[in-house]
């Protein structure tokens, strides 16, 4: 048997799969726009993480990065959960982003982050905020609204 005559390209591999980098697409992502928000914000601050002055850099910066980290994954959790579970989730994530703003507070207050930085980084929390605000209204609205067993009773 010839392998001459097969039907894969040099840039295929055994199963037919294009091995290509760049016609790799990432899947559409199925994540709701807050958890890119939040993900962009985490990105801007792992840049100013790198910079800290290492006083901050390994005790608050730490923190804060751990804080980024578990906001991200109670948004992520809670986006493929189902409404009535969602609430508990988002709470989680709005109290760690308050706790997020005191410590980028801190940090600008030290002189660890400068005005610019210290701004753009807050701007963006507190889009995320509003965000996380609104979509716990929407869960709560929802589940006022619901039809609930005890109503027909009388």
């Amino acid at each position: 048997m010839s392998f001459t005559n097969t039907n894969f390209s040099s840039k295929q591999n055994f199963n037919g799969v294009n091995n290509n980098s760049s016609t790799f697409k990432t899947p559409p992502s199925k994540l709701p726009p807050i958890f890119h928000k939040a993900k962009s914000a985490y990105l801007l601050w792992y840049a100013y993480y790198q910079i800290l002055p290492k006083t901050h850099r390994y005790t608050l910066g730490k923190k804060l990065d751990e804080t980024f980290l578990a906001i991200l994954e109670a948004i992520s959790v809670a986006a493929f959960l189902i409404p009535q579970e969602k609430a508990p989730y988002i709470k989680f994530a709005i109290k760690k982003m308050d706790l997020l703003k005191i410590f980028i507070m801190l940090l600008w207050e030290t002189k660890s982050l400068d005005d610019k930085k210290y701004i753009e980084l807050s701007e963006k929390l507190d889009e995320i905020g509003r965000n996380l605000g609104g979509w716990l209204g929407k869960i709560v609205v929802k589940k006022e609204n619901s039809p609930d067993e005890t109503q027909g009773e009388k």
